[in-house]
């Protein structure tokens, strides 16, 4: 009975030692990981705005680099969230509208070049975003030529580029989501004489909502935090997204206009926070369910 007794308390020791060891594990990797977000936070409320003498508490803390950014007259930092909100908002919709009529053309229809074209849609995204930067930057130039209003130094060019870079992967992804859709649904809707669009956008489309709303949060991100393309066809100040005009903001003063930054960064990051927030619950199913089946 001793040794029994002794065998089950040095389990139970065991599992404490576990737990303890997991728990450890996971505040340090919490504290790694949220280290970054507090030490921007802590630079964007420091008013010396310096690089070399930040504290992660700062002395004086205070909403000056803030004020300093929102108010200033020669970079306007309101237009650029702006202008990143609004190409960001409508390359969303638009890629989620055609990103899934497409993936419910792929999954439900059988037609003549249909896997050629599934394998070419991945093929291409082997291939790395930046070989196509030189590519994209003629094709803008000389679109402008015949449509001015998606030439350079536009924001619905710019829209229009990440438009057709927003899909690809998402199809895939989509596709299979829609693969694990039952067809037996289609077969009784179409007995009732529902056509394809109705069973598309009044029985599947709800169904499928968790992966649409997983890729529409990861094309608004993609967009929204794009630097390198932005950075290519954008020129004039008015027009800047974001994240270039911050780039250009801090540009060859970074130590000086550090808390600035910061206070911009931390800003531009409010959106998807809040998207993030509002959208949790949807983000694990919607990308697992359709990881099944393909």
């Amino acid at each position: 009975m001793s040794s029994i007794t002794s065998f089950r308390q040095s389990g139970k020791r065991q599992r404490q030692l576990s737990k303890l060891i997991r728990f450890i594990i996971a505040i340090f990797m919490i504290l790694f990981a949220l280290f970054p977000v507090l030490w921007t936070i802590s630079a964007s409320l420091d008013s010396t705005g310096s690089l070399a003498t930040q504290k992660l508490i700062p002395d004086n803390a205070s909403l000056d680099n803030y004020r300093t950014l929102l108010n200033s007259t020669t970079f306007p930092y309101k237009t650029w969230l702006w202008n990143s909100l609004r190409v960001a908002t409508v390359v969303t919709i638009l890629s989620v509208l055609i990103t899934t009529m497409t993936a419910y053309a792929f999954s439900r229809f059988r037609f003549s070049g249909r896997e050629s074209m599934l394998k070419s849609i991945l093929l291409i995204q082997v291939f790395p975003a930046t070989l196509a930067m030189v590519a994209l930057f003629a094709l803008v130039q000389q679109l402008g030529t015949f449509i001015p209003a998606l030439g350079l130094n536009t924001l619905s060019g710019l829209s229009f580029i990440y438009l057709g870079g927003a899909m690809g992967i998402n199809i895939w992804l989509m596709k299979g989501f829609f693969d694990t859709v039952p067809k037996e649904i289609d077969e009784s809707a179409m007995v009732d004489g529902a056509t394809h669009w109705q069973i598309f956008w009044r029985l599947l489309f709800p169904l499928v909502r968790p992966v649409v709303i997983v890729v529409g949060l990861l094309t608004f991100i993609g967009v929204y935090g794009d630097f390198i393309l932005a950075r290519i066809l954008l020129k004039s100040t008015p027009k800047l997204t974001v994240m270039v005009g911050l780039y250009i903001f801090q540009d060859n003063q970074f130590s000086q206009n550090w808390g600035v930054f910061t206070a911009g960064a931390v800003m531009a990051a409010v959106p998807i926070v809040i998207l993030y927030l509002l959208l949790q619950d949807y983000i694990a199913g919607g990308l697992t369910a359709g990881s099944v089946k393909g």
